[in-house]
Parts: structure tokens; C-alpha cells; sequence
């Protein structure tokens, strides 16, 4: 497999990760040829993002029934390197790549317990208005939040 257009270098791109929650592979999310389904990488992202999100406090900001605020995926993509089986455990990585005004470029890596590279995907995220729909730019305290885990 070639490498992705958003990685230049798979050393330094990997060695930025520092953030990931373990997973192991449920039977439900496996198909018929007993690896695990495509869908499934996308739980994973979000999950770790989630987390992420939760662990730098922006999660609770945008939950709060008064904040206007919330965030929302604009695109997503994964590469699926290699296959991974059922009660396989592996690594959910997560780093922010780009800060822009009121998005983030995130990028996911997911390792088995060797080590090996299985996924990597990347994607982008915005901040919204609950009422309108429209971007709403970061606070520079949430940016600096952000950039606290890499």
C-alpha cells in the first residue's frame, strides 16, 4: 500500500501521538469473513476522539444545556492497512494536526499488540452554533487545551 497523502514522513507522523484508548475487537464487529468490518474504524475514530475531547474539557463545555457551541464532523477518511480479527486488541491513537479558525484537522493511527500498523485516517472537524449552523471560531484557552496533548 502506498502511503497515505496526508502522511510525508511515517516516522515523524507517528512519532506525534501521544493520546489513545485501547479497544478489543468484538465478535459483532467482525463480517463475514471473520476480520473487522470497515464501519467499525469509524467507531473507533470517534470513540477516541470523544475521549479526546473529554479529557481536554471541550466535551463538557459543549454538552452544557447553556453553551451555544458544538462540534461537528465535516469529513472523514481511513486507510485500511492491515486486517484485524475478532478479540484482537489494539491502540487508538489521536492527534491534532492543524488548528484552523473554527475547525481541526485530527489525524487517527491504530497499532495491534505488536506494534503493527492496522489503520490510520484522518479527518476534520468544526465548532458550530447550536442555533444557526455556523462556524463559531475557537477561544485561544480551547486551542491551547487542544495542542496540551500532543
Amino acid at each position: 500500500m502506498s502511503t497515505p497523502s496526508y502522511i510525508e514522513d511515517w516516522t515523524k507522523w507517528e512519532k506525534d501521538f501521544s493520546f489513545y484508548n485501547e479497544v478489543t475487537v468484538r465478535f459483532s464487529e467482525t463480517d463475514a469473513f471473520g476480520h473487522l468490518n470497515n464501519t467499525n474504524a469509524f467507531v473507533y475514530f470517534e470513540e477516541v476522539r470523544l475521549a479526546f475531547f473529554k479529557e481536554v474539557g471541550l466535551m463538557q463545555q459543549w454538552l452544557a444545556p447553556d453553551s451555544e457551541k458544538m462540534i461537528v464532523v465535516a469529513d472523514m477518511h481511513c486507510d485500511y492497512i492491515k486486517q484485524v480479527y475478532f478479540d484482537e486488541s489494539l491502540e487508538v491513537y489521536m492527534k491534532i494536526a492543524r488548528i484552523g479558525n473554527s475547525s481541526a484537522d485530527v489525524h487517527y493511527l491504530v497499532k495491534n499488540t505488536n506494534g503493527e500498523r492496522c489503520l490510520t485516517g484522518r479527518g476534520a472537524v468544526v465548532q458550530i452554533s447550536k442555533e444557526t449552523g455556523s462556524s463559531l471560531p475557537w477561544s485561544d484557552e480551547d486551542k491551547e487545551r487542544m495542542i496540551s496533548l500532543q
